[in-house]
């Protein structure tokens, strides 16, 4: 990037150029820039601040709050004759939680660095309340043992976004009517046990759809001869109307009477 060592950052602020975004991995947050500002070399670029993380709350620190913000911020002892950080800030505190994770290269597998990861909690310990601000805290390891007396550490402060208390339950009925519309069950309670019965609806369908249509009625085409199947037809077509049939015979008895 042109214009090495030039400042991107105002009032405390990460501001880049349109379509740039500051994304760097583990190795780059520690061998780029936390180990130079350790030992006073020249940055890639001004992209990270220098601020007193334990100085605000996590919601107070500069820049966007949608975004990962990077610092640099110095650790302050909590006992004048102890290794452990003063994590508290004016409303609450910063917990580890989980192991520290190593930071080694890419190449040649060599340790440079940890990785530590805090919960941000609402009020005194240790009766906070958890919040979704996250931090990881990155310090350089050295083997010589010859880092200078300022402690430098690189933080990554985010906000984790959580998904829905009742995105589970939606999911699980989106599933639920989404099942196949051919199969039906029903849960019958028998004292304490359960009996799960399934009804196939459309076996009645395939059943008529596999049976055999009778065969049709064939006809002489030179004799004329009514088949048995015409004779049936006909017979059920008198059948059909009682009325008519007494009618009839009731008229021939009283021509004969006559």
């Amino acid at each position: 990037m042109e214009g090495r060592g030039s400042s991107f950052v105002k009032n405390g602020e990460l501001r880049l150029p349109p379509g740039f975004r500051f994304h760097p991995t583990d190795e780059e947050l520690v061998a780029q820039y936390l180990k130079r500002k350790v030992f006073s070399c020249p940055l890639p670029a001004s992209f990270i601040p220098e601020v007193d993380i334990c100085k605000s709350d996590p919601w107070d620190l500069p820049g966007d709050l949608e975004q990962e913000r990077y610092f640099f911020s110095t650790r302050e002892a909590k006992y004048p004759n102890g290794n452990r950080s003063n994590r508290a800030t004016n409303s609450g505190y910063w917990k580890a939680t989980g192991l520290d994770k190593h930071i080694a290269t890419s190449k040649g597998h060599q340790l440079i660095g940890m990785k530590k990861t805090l919960v941000f909690y609402r009020g005194k310990p240790p009766y906070g309340s958890r919040t979704d601000w996250i931090m990881h805290e990155y310090r350089l390891v050295s083997h010589s043992h010859l880092l200078p007396m300022q402690n430098w550490v690189l933080c990554r402060i985010f906000f984790k976004r959580r998904a829905p208390a009742n995105a589970k339950n939606v999911l699980l009925d989106h599933n639920s009517h989404s099942a196949s519309a051919s199969e039906a069950f029903t849960i019958s309670h028998e004292g304490s046990n359960s009996k799960v019965v399934f009804y196939d609806f459309l076996a009645q369908n395939r059943a008529d759809l596999n049976r055999v249509p009778p065969p049709a009625s064939s006809t002489s085409g030179t004799s004329g001869i009514t088949t048995e199947s015409d004779e049936h037809e006909d017979s059920s077509s008198c059948n059909s109307f009682p009325f008519f049939r007494y009618f009839v015979c009731a008229c021939v008895c009283c021509l004969f009477s006559c």
